[in-house]
């Protein structure tokens, strides 16, 4: 299976100057959220989506945006207490955030992640709530107003709020067997090695996903950045001989069992161009991924 590098703008402070460097060099992805850069990263987008109408774009909805709350609340789609909170899922809010995405971008988005689900939700309601999130979803997709929807959490697998078996279930139920749930976003690094460990004994979320036809887009492959200054040389001799920390990582990362696509932030031509080469060069074996794991733990 090939794995490409997408380019992830969490964190990244030049959300538009990253994506005409990647697209430039050839990158068919990028991935935002409405609430990144202040709420600016998918106006941000909308130049570079305009000069390279190949790339793909899968943005979110769940956290209010920097400044909307206020407009949200004036349009009757977010309640005084979603404003509060910061995240909401209710089907009003979608639509409205999708027709808002859609201005933004200067375009239809090809995938839409729920954010976070889990944010603020007990166990008792994140079924109810997933579920009409997809209800919401499926309409938009039936509208053509997206193309595809996922659910991008930072600890909903590993907590066990939810599994993949259950996404799928929910999306057949909103949406019936040609249901649009086409991905999810999870973060996978050394720090977060927890579903490699899972999927080389064949189960979690990467093989869930890859046994359903699931698209598993792994965020945070540096965590942020702070990977590389872990990654020993005894580490990059077990793992990647010659290559640096970072290569290490993402080669990590790159193979194990499911992972479709990796995001990385970065606005570098020389950081783009290397991480390129780790995630598509040969996948390191299940028994060197094993010897991680053992290494590092979960």
């Amino acid at each position: 299976m090939t794995v490409r590098l997408g380019l992830g703008t969490y964190r990244c402070p030049d959300v538009a100057g990253a994506a005409q460097m990647a697209a430039a060099r050839g990158a068919d992805w990028v991935d935002t959220a409405p609430n990144y850069a202040g709420g600016r990263a998918e106006m941000s987008l909308a130049a570079a989506l305009t000069a390279h109408p190949n790339l793909c774009v899968s943005t979110k909805v769940g956290f209010v945006p920097a400044g909307a709350g206020h407009i949200g609340l004036r349009a009757g789609a977010l309640s005084p207490a979603d404003v509060e909170c910061g995240h909401c899922l209710a089907p009003d809010y979608i639509a409205w955030q999708l027709a808002r995405t859609c201005l933004m971008l200067g375009r239809e988005p090809d995938l839409v992640f729920v954010h976070n689900p889990e944010h603020a939700c007990s166990e008792a309601e994140i079924i109810d709530r997933l579920f009409n999130a997809f209800l919401a979803l499926e309409e938009a997709c039936s509208r053509q107003i997206i193309g595809a929807y996922g659910v991008a959490t930072w600890r909903g697998f590993g907590s066990g709020l939810f599994d993949v078996r259950t996404l799928i279930d929910l999306a057949t139920k909103a949406g019936g067997p040609n249901h649009h749930l086409w991905a999810i976003q999870l973060p996978v690094s050394l720090v977060h090695l927890k579903p490699v460990a899972q999927a080389l004994d064949g189960h979690g979320p990467l093989a869930d996903a890859l046994a359903a036809g699931l698209e598993v887009f792994a965020s945070a492959p540096l965590h942020g950045g702070e990977i590389p200054a872990m990654v020993t040389p005894e580490l990059s001799e077990l793992i990647a001989p010659g290559k640096t920390p970072a290569e290490v990582a993402l080669a990590v990362v790159a193979s194990a069992l499911g992972v479709k696509r990796v995001l990385l932030s970065t606005g570098k031509p020389e950081h783009w161009t290397r991480a390129v080469e780790a995630v598509g060069g040969p996948p390191l074996s299940p028994d060197v991924l094993r010897r991680v794991v053992d290494v590092l733990g979960t």
